[in-house]
């Protein structure tokens, strides 16, 4: 008879859709309709931490320069709506869109070629200046769009309407979330797949040992500089559902600090897990945006509740469920 464990995950999976398909019909009974950008924040937030969760967790690759991905997504988005406004053509010869059935493509694309340039070179290194070196990078390209004022300058770009998909109301936050909702569902579902593949299996090993790996003929570089790049398709696509959700995009996007918001996602949800960076993500932006509602000095508080999340749950939140599901057997 198979174990109760291995029936977690599909009832998990089950419960959360359900609830998912029920979460904007409750928000509006319960008279709070701002919770459906709340979840669609998490959802956003939600993929770009477990893109960084790609490298970090499963690859042993600490990068502070991941947010650069996700705000080149973003402007990919913002770049594209701004030049069909105008009727201008980018750089003379790329036309405008609004359409997401291109601009998605086009961030993850963008984002991924970024990655595959900038991590060529920063795989070079390891430890601390791997770590010096992403935030460099991210840095440099966080001054580069601080720097273009054809495009906002530090006051950011906006973009008046959301991209047309079909004949969606993509207008209406409802229809957004399910939007969001589902292209988070079928991110995780690839995750999934892609770390319990021959290819995450090699990455990691190459996290617990990648002298032995190199000693057994894998090419490391390879297989770290793969895992870079779909690193940043993913964070690309998470900046691009961002820019349409909140209609506007700024070189905050690319700060450090926002690599350092998705770190934290992952450590309080759990390293090297599949559900840690969503969990983290519902923790850390459903904590933010309860005490900015009831104090101005929220961060004074948050830091106190992160440090003890981190110290009372080792592995991340996901051990303990893990740990509650085993005691349940």
């Amino acid at each position: 008879m198979p174990s109760s464990r291995n029936w977690w995950p599909v009832i998990g999976t089950v419960v959360f859709v359900l609830c998912a398909a029920a979460f904007p019909a409750f928000a509006k009974a319960i008279g709070d309709p701002s919770l459906i950008g709340l979840a669609i924040r998490i959802s956003i937030y939600a993929i770009a931490a477990a893109s960084l969760n790609l490298i970090l967790g499963y690859g042993g690759m600490i990068s502070f320069g991941h947010a650069a991905y996700f705000g080149i997504g973003g402007y990919v988005v913002g770049i594209l709506y701004h030049h069909f406004v105008e009727g201008s053509p980018f750089l003379g010869f790329i036309p405008g869109t609004n359409q997401f059935l291109i601009t998605i493509p086009a961030a993850i694309i963008i984002s991924g070629l970024f990655a595959l340039v900038l991590g060529a070179l920063s795989l070079r290194t390891s430890g601390v200046p791997f770590i010096m070196i992403t935030l460099a990078f991210a840095q440099m390209l966080f001054f580069l769009f601080l720097s273009l004022k054809a495009y906002g300058g530090d006051d950011g770009l906006i973009v008046r309407r959301r991209n047309v998909l079909f004949d969606l109301n993509m207008a209406d936050d409802t229809t957004f979330f399910y939007l969001t909702i589902g292209l988070a569902i079928l991110y995780f579902i690839a995750f999934a797949r892609l770390v319990r593949s021959p290819f995450g299996l090699v990455l990691g090993g190459i996290r617990q040992n990648e002298r032995r790996m190199a000693a057994i003929g894998v090419s490391t570089y390879q297989y770290k500089l793969t895992a870079f790049v779909i690193a940043g398709m993913g964070a690309g696509l998470a900046g691009a559902l961002m820019a349409n959700y909140s209609k506007f995009v700024s070189p905050d996007m690319l700060h450090w600090t926002k690599s350092g918001d998705l770190m934290i996602m992952i450590i309080i949800g759990g390293t090297g897990t599949l559900l840690g960076p969503a969990l983290g993500a519902v923790v850390l932006i459903g904590l933010e945006t309860f005490l900015t509602s009831w104090t101005e000095h929220w961060k004074f508080i948050l830091g106190p509740i992160l440090i003890v999340i981190v110290l009372f749950s080792s592995g991340g939140l996901t051990s303990l469920f893990q740990g509650w599901s085993r005691k349940r057997e």
